[in-house]
């Protein structure tokens, strides 16, 4: 179980946290939109620490489960907590794929597809834009004000 709170920010907290976002973020998150390949900020990023949601802040996946596709979009094999990501069935252009999206306020993320490395064999493929940083040691953003885990520093 989850020390986050994955409750869904409120109305207000919500419009905040939207108002936040570029037109591209809000492209992407919002319109369950996909960043151009090769261009994210994240895709090359070496550091250790936690990709986190970019509207609320909930922590996704772990810098040490982060892998080179060559897709060209950051991809990872598991997520920090499979309860912090949702799947859902996604049928649009043409195919059928599983959409990823943050299982606390729904901002799209990316895809999954059963194509990684072991030891789970998934590529969790991710847009740059839908994602914060937050390096080991550094506490996690708190943008709801939740406390608790959120206070932490990330591990």
């Amino acid at each position: 179980m989850t020390a986050f709170d994955l409750s869904p920010p409120s109305s207000a907290q919500r419009d905040a946290l939207v108002a936040d976002l570029s037109a591209e973020e809000q492209r992407v998150l919002l319109q369950h939109g996909t960043e151009a390949p090769f261009c994210g900020v994240f895709l090359d990023n070496k550091r250790d620490g936690v990709y986190c949601c970019r509207l609320c802040a909930l922590p996704l996946f772990r810098s040490s489960t982060k892998f080179d596709s060559g897709t060209g979009w950051p991809s990872f094999f598991a997520p920090f907590d499979p309860a912090h990501v949702r799947e859902i069935r996604d049928i649009s252009h043409g195919m059928i794929r599983t959409e990823i999206v943050c299982a606390r306020c729904g901002s799209h993320l990316g895809h999954v597809f059963p194509d990684g490395p072991p030891p789970t064999f998934e590529r969790h493929c991710l847009n740059s834009v839908s994602l914060g940083f937050v390096e080991n040691g550094q506490p996690y953003p708190d943008p709801l004000q939740r406390g608790g885990a959120e206070a932490q520093p990330a591990a």
